[in-house]
């Protein structure tokens, strides 16, 4: 039976269980936090982003939650620096141009300030300079995707949170934390 298993990210940490990056780098890794065999990472987070993370040791169930052709949505909490306007909801909404090609459409909508945990470290805010919470779905997955359609509309993000993949959410996870996921319907 495949093993599912819904992780919290931290800000800060790798997505892999080993730092292959400079020697004395001592960046945390998911080894820190999720001490179970076997189970490899369905996706990525960049180091600078937060929140759902799947891991698993089914390799076909990995493809099927990772590769964009099946286009699992995936959505994320998002912090902007700029007030969103109808006009760069549109934008996200229609398909962002960027430097190697014109995204899918995104579902885009501006929430109220979600209740989340604090980022360590803060976020730098800036007194003189508004910022705003969107709500972004997208099915695809290039690399730092929603941060270049959000600065491509004119809205630099400030803080990025997964917060589901699919049916799975972090609803109840702390960062840090994990749960045993239901692979469901995706069998």
């Amino acid at each position: 039976m495949s093993r599912l298993i819904l992780f919290n990210k931290p800000f800060g940490v790798l997505c892999q269980f080993t730092d292959k990056g400079t020697e004395g780098s001592a960046r945390p890794t998911l080894s820190q936090f999720v001490d179970v065999p076997g189970v490899y990472p369905a996706g990525r987070l960049d180091l600078d982003s937060e929140g759902l993370l799947l891991l698993t040791d089914d390799g076909r169930l990995q493809a099927r939650i990772a590769e964009p052709r099946y286009k699992m949505p995936k959505t994320y909490l998002v912090q902007v620096e700029g007030d969103a306007g109808e006009e760069s909801l549109k934008a996200l909404r229609e398909g962002v141009r960027l430097k190697d090609g014109l995204t899918l459409p995104a579902e885009a909508e501006r929430i109220d300030d979600p209740t989340l945990w604090p980022r360590d470290p803060p976020v730098r805010f800036r007194k003189t300079v508004p910022d705003c919470w969107l709500k972004l779905t997208i099915r695809e997955g290039r690399n730092r995707q929603v941060r270049r359609m959000t600065a491509a509309v004119g809205l630099p993000t400030l803080r990025l949170v997964r917060w589901a993949i699919g049916e799975w959410t972090l609803d109840g996870i702390a960062p840090g934390e994990w749960q045993d996921g239901d692979v469901g319907r995706l069998r």
